[in-house]
């Protein structure tokens, strides 16, 4: 499958100083990406409720915004454009007209708090921000004293499902869509429209993804182009791989049929953006966007779209195939389900495989600082190894190693380091993490792994203290450091607590100061707003005395999760 040749030739050169292998034949930039796809014409590329945006129209869309920032707003290659909005069409719009005009595209999370969104502004320096109409009114107190030029998207009230955006119209924003539209006819149409020249090269710095930071506050995980379009080819390769080992001819199409996803995670994600956005732009593969994730709603999208794939977290797979409604719309044109972004129980395959026959089950692994797919587990290799995220891509290597940095050999836990071109520069702005976390071209993942003795990986546990709530990461110390803030907390400490929906939900035990007196409806009213809606703690435990901790004063949460969760005990509140 790789050698000279095969769609899935490999080449080595070197990434800053690193002897790495990369996909020969992967598209170099995201303009490149963006340029590949106005091949797929008429064909839709992006469906949202009644709104079909086909490719010969994004396009065209895109082009113009790349324009526009240049030619308007004086945006210059490296400059920083962010991204606040859900998942609507215009945010690949905004993604790619960004990437075309040599700018460093920022999605922001869209469930961030009003002070979040502030910090992502501020700390990525962005020139320009594209927010939908309740990421506009939610900053609206603070975007008039920030240096950036704002266009507002879908500025209007009618959303559906009750969202509650307000009209929105302020002195220092303009319409984005009305701004691109005119572009668009000054072009002399959407036939006529073409990006602005600007030379481009793998490795320029193309996107600036945040996760969250266990010292209390994001950090941007810097992106080239490169990291991002080999990505679609990393996951062909998976795909093909896995088939080719149940005795496919490798001389057969890697999709044999137009993929059509529906996209159950957000686009400010490294897998909704990059494994599905970007990858579908390049293939020709439909977006099916949701606005907002219900299992009823996916499967009368599945039936009306003929979605060929979907999946995103694990839990979502689990809703869609436990739905009292699954019987009653048709799935006969999906050909897989695939997820990631939280640990897998092997009984979904099982459930896969009684709720959907034949169809080939998948799931992968990857981090932003991966952008996305690192290993890849599907077909049989899944069936026959359902605990694993399976084996690396082709060019990407993985090693587990032990406290003094030597390699263990297989079965051994220790933590997971990642090496390939899909790995980040670095942190933005941050020098001394980057140099922490990426040593000689390999990406220290924080991750305690093992690996078998043909290479799959099992991701055994996260060394980082880190919870996963239905797919977003919540850092214990980024909640446990806006607890602080209060005046009655003493002491505290959060935990992840196993929700069969969620995965995991936030939990947190507060220690008030002496004298003091504080209730879990008080500690909740007071993170809402400083920290998004999602970190905020959904059970609570206040307790006076000291919390256990080790020798070197680090509080034992082990101890904690197995006094507090263990039968018949409860959460309060």
């Amino acid at each position: 499958m790789t050698a000279p040749g095969q769609p899935f030739e490999m080449d080595e050169i070197d990434i800053r100083g690193v002897r790495t292998r990369v996909w020969k034949h992967a598209p170099t930039t995201l303009r490149d990406v963006l340029e590949a796809s106005r091949a797929h014409g008429d064909a839709d590329f992006i469906v949202y409720e009644d709104e079909r945006l086909s490719f010969a129209e994004h396009y065209a869309r895109a082009s113009a915004f790349a324009r526009v920032l240049v030619e308007r707003y004086g945006v210059g290659k490296g400059d920083r454009v962010a991204i606040a909005m859900r998942n609507y069409p215009q945010w690949a719009v905004a993604f790619f007209g960004a990437a075309a005009a040599g700018a460093v595209a920022v999605p922001l999370n869209a469930w961030w708090s009003a002070a979040e969104l502030e910090y992502g502004l501020r700390d990525s320096g962005a020139r320009v921000l594209v927010a939908d109409a309740q990421r506009a009114e939610r900053l609206a107190g603070v975007l008039p004293g920030l240096d950036v030029a704002v266009l507002v998207a879908r500025p209007g009230a009618g959303d559906i499902e009750g969202s509650g955006a307000a009209d929105f119209a302020a002195d220092f924003a303009v319409n984005f869509d009305a701004v691109v539209d005119a572009a668009v006819r000054a072009a002399g149409g959407a036939a006529s429209c073409e990006p602005p020249a600007v030379a481009l090269d793998p490795e320029d710095d193309a996107t600036i993804f945040y996760t969250s930071g266990t010292t209390g506050r994001p950090k941007g995980a810097l992106g080239t182009h490169r990291n991002i379009t080999g990505n679609p080819i990393g996951i062909a390769y998976g795909l093909a791989s896995a088939a080719v080992r149940a005795g496919r001819d490798p001389a057969e199409p890697v999709v044999p049929q137009r993929r059509v996803t529906l996209l159950s995670v957000p686009l400010f994600h490294a897998t909704g953006c990059h494994s599905v956005l970007v990858s579908s732009a390049l293939q020709g593969g439909t977006v099916v966007l949701m606005y907002k994730w219900d299992p009823g709603t996916a499967l009368r999208l599945i039936e009306r779209e003929r979605v060929t794939g979907f999946g995103g977290v694990p839990t979502m797979a689990w809703q869609v195939l436990d739905s009292p409604d699954f019987d009653s719309y048709d799935t006969s044109s999906l050909t897989g389900v695939s997820y990631g972004g939280a640990p897998a129980a092997p009984a979904l395959v099982g459930r896969i495989r009684e709720r959907l026959p034949e169809r080939v089950p998948g799931n992968g692994y990857g981090l932003t600082e991966t952008s996305s797919v690192t290993t890849y587990n599907g077909g049989v290799n899944y069936l026959e190894r359902p605990g694993s995220v399976g084996p690396p891509v082709a060019v990407c290597d993985v090693k587990v190693v032990g406290p003094d940095g030597a390699a263990l050999p297989a079965g051994e836990v220790g933590e997971l380091l990642i090496k390939g071109p899909n790995v980040i520069k670095g942190y933005w702005n941050r020098p001394e993490d980057t140099a922490r976390a990426f040593v000689d071209g390999w990406f220290h993942s924080g991750d305690l792994a093992r690996l078998d003795g043909d290479g799959f990986v099992y991701i055994v546990d996260r060394a980082k203290d880190m919870l996963i709530r239905g797919g977003e990461n919540v850092y214990c110390a980024e909640v446990e450091a806006a607890l602080y803030e209060h005046p009655a907390v003493a002491d505290c400490a959060v935990i992840g607590v196993p929700h069969d929906v969620l995965g995991e939900e936030v939990g947190a035990v507060v220690v008030p100061r002496p004298g003091a007196s504080l209730t879990a409806q008080e500690a909740r009213a007071f993170l809402e707003g400083r920290i998004a809606a999602f970190k905020v703690p959904s059970h609570w435990w206040v307790r006076g005395g000291e919390l256990p901790r080790n020798p070197s004063g680090k509080i034992l949460k082990t101890l904690l999760r197995e006094e507090l969760l263990a039968p018949p005990g409860g959460a309060t509140g």
